[in-house]
């Protein structure tokens, strides 16, 4: 059976962490740490039942933070260049080792990380991890890189501002400014740096400012973004930086990883990924690759590169969050799927992650019951992938002030903290909320259904909205059929259950070689059967619930 990725994401160091603390700005001491070894069998086997096939386990490679673990002989960062006590993911300063936070063991995280893979394989599910292929930490240095390894920067020429034969980019003779970043404690060490380097967000003079991802260094896959036309190509020879992020990739496919979420993927020239994947493919046939671009002009160019799935954010989560809002009708979900018609086995449809607000905020929807329609048009609309964010199905709110992170509607990634719903749903769910119970089975029964009935898996799709006008405001509908089997899906955006009619149109029935009469069909979703009379442009008369839809089941 064809499955349909159904993608689990996991802010690792939040998610097992029942410290009830919460401290603003607290250190680990002081409000905990989640560990790998929290995600055990029973938390993976839960969310296997919720119908989930891979797990996104975010924050597991050892990034930049304010700890110190001197002492298990990893070297210190200048709090200066670090974001938050905890520091970001997404400042990597050993591509070869585990985030020591996340070990109970410090001296075998790595053994951890091994056992959770197992686990996670185990009971079912595949492991996907973050490749940050863009930039790294200011104090980028691998302790734990394989014998014969070169270090990252370590044969740069720091006198050449732009070299193939480099890692980094140099503003040649000129210092780091940091006046603009966050200045030490006194007695605190000051962060220094001759020549500055760019910046991870491409900033290529020394003075980073604020915004700017200024505890980050950008890396050379061979553009130099500073020469006399602005911006120039050099893959011949190949680049030193294509060969060390390659042999990064392998490293870890070899630790049983199943795909890479590859962070800002079209920050990196496409020429990279279709060297890169095609030498980890070869090697590693299981291997996805999930890219983050937001460029929908670029998604085939990055899809003919190597990548099996793209997020399709300024897409379908735009629209999606824009309905859900009431700032657009429903009928503008077609336009976006239209947009991706020919790739849309390559998109990832989400309405969370790590960098979205949370839907429950006081900044998206202030209740999740309004995006369960979201959720089902991500699951049940195309063959696409569909990812979840950690807390998603149980209506976190997103609404804490933690630190580095303030009250943005975001999870931070920054911080020590414990997400309270998370503990209740997977530690002490004695304590889970009725809301919360619903919500979640509510989740459940969605995304079990996208792989689980053969129609919504992987059946050919007809959209109904052309000539469903009444609809188009706060409704969505749609057909998919696999074989005999054929799905009538109705959802609802709006609160209040309607009583609406839904038309067929006779091309449906000759493109879904659909045969007209009476036909026994069960909503898929009540359990209630009912006789279904189908023929060609005429309406037929549903009730659909609120923040719900009908999923009519029937052979034809």
């Amino acid at each position: 059976m064809k499955q349909r990725p159904v993608i689990y994401q996991v802010f690792t160091r939040l998610f097992g962490n029942t410290n009830t603390a919460r401290k603003v700005n607290g250190t680990i001491e002081e409000n905990g740490c989640g560990k790998m070894q929290d995600i055990d069998t029973g938390v993976l086997r839960s969310l296997r039942d919720m119908g989930i096939t891979h797990v996104w386990y975010t924050g597991v490679i050892r990034h930049a933070t304010t700890t110190d673990y001197t002492s298990w002989r990893i070297p210190s960062q200048t709090p200066m260049v670090v974001k938050g006590k905890a520091g970001s993911p997404y400042a990597i300063t050993d591509y070869y080792d585990i985030d020591p936070d996340l070990a109970q063991d410090v001296d075998r995280r790595m053994d951890e990380f091994m056992s959770l893979v197992r686990r996670t394989h185990e009971a079912g599910m595949k492991v996907v991890i973050d490749f940050v292929p863009n930039h790294v930490a200011r104090e980028y240095h691998s302790v734990c890189k394989p014998e014969m390894v070169r270090d990252l920067g370590e044969t740069d020429d720091a006198t050449l501002h732009f070299s193939t034969r480099n890692n980094f980019y140099y503003c040649w003779g000129q210092p780091l400014d940091v006046s603009c970043l966050p200045q030490p404690e006194e007695g605190m060490p000051r962060y220094e740096e001759c020549p500055a380097r760019a910046t991870g967000n491409d900033h290529f003079d020394c003075r980073p400012g604020r915004d700017d991802w200024y505890e980050t260094v950008k890396l050379n896959y061979g553009i130099d973004y500073c020469d006399a036309g602005g911006r120039s190509e050099h893959f011949d020879p190949i680049p030193d930086t294509w060969s060390k992020m390659t042999d990064i990739l392998m490293f870890w496919a070899s630790k049983g990883v199943d795909a890479f979420r590859c962070d800002m993927a079209e920050m990196v020239p496409a020429a990279f990924w279709a060297w890169a994947t095609d030498k980890v493919k070869f090697a590693y046939p299981h291997i996805q690759f999930i890219g983050e671009v937001y460029d929908p002009a670029q998604y085939r160019r990055y899809i003919g590169a190597g990548f099996d799935l793209l997020y399709d954010k300024v897409g379908m989560y735009d629209c999606l969050r824009d309905v859900i809002s009431g700032r657009r009708p429903a009928a503008d979900i077609t336009r976006q799927w239209q947009a991706c018609d020919d790739i849309l086995g390559h998109t990832l449809y989400f309405l969370e992650n790590h960098d979205e607000q949370r839907i429950a905020s006081d900044f998206f929807a202030g209740d999740p019951r309004k995006a369960v329609p979201g959720m089902m048009v991500c699951a049940w609309l195309h063959p696409n992938a569909v990812m979840v964010y950690a807390g998603q199905e149980l209506g976190e709110r997103g609404m804490d002030q933690e630190g580095f992170s303030g009250r943005d509607g975001r999870t931070t990634i920054f911080d020590y903290w414990s997400v309270d719903t998370l503990v209740r749903g997977y530690y002490d769910r004695r304590r889970l909320k009725k809301t919360e119970r619903a919500l979640r089975d509510s989740y459940a029964r969605i995304l079990r259904m996208a792989n689980e009935v053969p129609a919504l898996r992987e059946g050919l799709f007809y959209d109904l909205m052309y000539v469903n006008a009444p609809l188009a405001a706060r409704q969505y509908a749609f057909l998919r059929k696999a074989g005999k089997h054929t799905a009538l899906v109705v959802i609802n955006f709006d609160p209040d259950a309607i009583r609406t009619e839904v038309v067929i149109p006779r091309h449906a029935f000759e493109f879904l070689q659909l045969t007209e009469g009476q036909h026994v069909a069960t909503d898929l979703l009540s359990g209630q059967r009912l006789e279904l009379g189908l023929k060609a442009d005429t309406g037929i008369s549903l009730d659909v619930p609120g923040y719900g839809a009908v999923v009519l089941s029937f052979t034809a």
